[in-house]
């Protein structure tokens, strides 16, 4: 009886022991350097991530990691089971308790917009916390093939990447075949007219898809009167924003109605999605096409 009392308490503990090590053993498991140059531990096979911002869900997504997913921001809604996920704010405002209450065994974060503060509560409660900080459509394809290989994704990043790269070679090949170059403005706000300048990712897609981009400078985002944008001349006048209203329709029949500019001419002031040319994810290579076909409609007269 006691024999038997004693091995109880021996298999109860030696389970204890178990269950701690497979707790504790992944999380020691490897380390690697994320784009802020961190050595970072994490877990060998990331079973509980939270991403912390909406183009990570979807980098996650495209490499087929989903199921590794237990919650994302607020405007993570792409592809749709993105906006199934429980929500832990905004990627500007994180909440921590509902980040925590995940139980996350790795959470990946983005250099521009995630609050510092909230990241170093995280490290300080032992949750792995992986950067990314892409910064051009380079940076972001290395993005990529990071979060591939933290995910043991390698082969499918690698995949995606060279597609990418594939695509952007294209558009390269076929811009190079032009010698135009219209002058091109993108309105990103409204209530001040906000534009993008030199060291964006809009820039990179205007310039790229062979367009001359007249907000340039040393300003990320500068602002506009109205008449200052008449001032620049622009060829083409394109409309993004983050709002989901029907304000930027309205701005777009504004901007229709003047014909002392380039673009007031039909057909050549467009508005598109902000979250797919605003998101350092895979997406953005459609926003490098897209942009093309606004600024180059004669290279596609033939239907392709």
């Amino acid at each position: 009886m006691i024999l038997e009392k004693i091995l109880k308490l021996i298999t109860g503990f030696l389970s204890a022991i178990i269950v701690m090590l497979a707790c504790v053993l992944p999380l020691m498991a490897k380390t690697a350097e994320d784009q802020l140059g961190r050595e970072v531990r994490i877990p060998d096979d990331p079973q509980r991530v939270v991403a912390l911002a909406p183009s990570i869900t979807e980098i996650i997504f495209a490499l087929g990691q989903q199921a590794r997913l237990k919650g994302t921001t607020q405007f993570s809604n792409y592809p749709t089971d993105a906006a199934r996920l429980p929500k832990v704010g905004s990627y500007v405002r994180l909440d921590l308790e509902r980040i925590v209450a995940l139980y996350p065994d790795l959470c990946i974060a983005i250099k521009d917009g995630n609050p510092k503060e909230i990241i170093e509560r995280l490290q300080s409660l032992n949750i792995p916390v992986f950067a990314v900080n892409p910064r051009n459509l380079e940076t972001m394809m290395q993005t990529i093939q990071s979060v591939g290989d933290i995910l043991n994704a390698s082969a499918k990043a690698k995949k995606l990447v060279q597609a990418m790269r594939s695509r952007i070679q294209q558009v390269d090949a076929l811009v190079a075949s032009s010698e135009h170059r219209p002058r091109v403005f993108i309105q990103i706000g409204i209530s001040p007219i906000i534009s993008a300048g030199t060291n964006t990712f809009i820039h990179e897609l205007i310039v790229r898809a062979g367009g001359i981009n007249v907000a340039a400078g040393t300003k990320a985002y500068p602002h506009f009167s109205r008449e200052q944008v008449l001032a620049l001349a622009p060829d083409v006048l394109i409309i993004t924003s983050m709002s989901r209203s029907g304000a930027f329709e309205k701005a777009k029949a504004d901007w229709r109605r003047l014909t002392d500019m380039p673009a007031g001419m039909p057909k050549r002031i467009y508005t598109v999605d902000s979250d797919v040319f605003d998101r350092p994810s895979p997406r953005l290579l459609d926003a490098l096409e897209i942009m093309t076909r606004l600024l180059h409609p004669e290279l596609f007269e033939d239907g392709s």
